[in-house]
């Protein structure tokens, strides 16, 4: 199997323009946007918002995630966030998402958040990952979605 390699982006900011291209082309948010969040991370390590990517052997971004405050939806006290995972269709099914997540997760909690929050319409796939359902909420166009807790500690 090829060779992968999660970066921080707080610690890589090598990748930081290239991230905010990538996540941008894959959730259809301005670019601009995940510049702007990329660089908070940068400039304040140990809080939200973080930024990830997985690299393959070409360092070529391949998945990646962030954690944010809220992710568009509205329980604003929900927080922080996971956001934007996504893992490119090749590499898929090798377990690159859990890895991150197990990331994520352990990094959230050396930031010593108890609790990591997620929207989503993919059910088994988290649940798996150990994420329990808690409600239903709208997002910012009133749409109902999914809200998932991971309980860190």
């Amino acid at each position: 199997m090829e060779k992968i390699a999660l970066k921080k982006l707080r610690q890589d900011t090598q990748f930081a323009q290239k991230a905010a291209k990538w996540f941008s082309e894959k959730w259809d948010i301005p670019q601009q946007e995940y510049e702007n969040s990329i660089q908070q991370c940068i400039c304040q390590k140990n809080t939200v918002p973080q930024w990830y990517v997985v690299v393959n052997e070409s360092d070529e971004i391949i998945a990646g995630a962030g954690v944010i405050e809220n992710d568009f939806h509205e329980y604003k006290h929900l927080k922080p966030n996971l956001c934007a995972l996504f893992v490119e269709e090749q590499y898929r099914k090798k377990g690159i998402a859990k890895y991150i997540l197990d990331i994520v997760i352990r990094d959230m909690k050396d930031m010593e958040f108890q609790k990591l929050y997620l929207v989503t319409d993919h059910t088994k796939f988290y649940e798996k990952c150990g994420w329990e359902f808690l409600c239903m909420v709208n997002d910012e166009e009133g749409i109902p979605e999914r809200m998932y807790v991971f309980n860190i500690v």
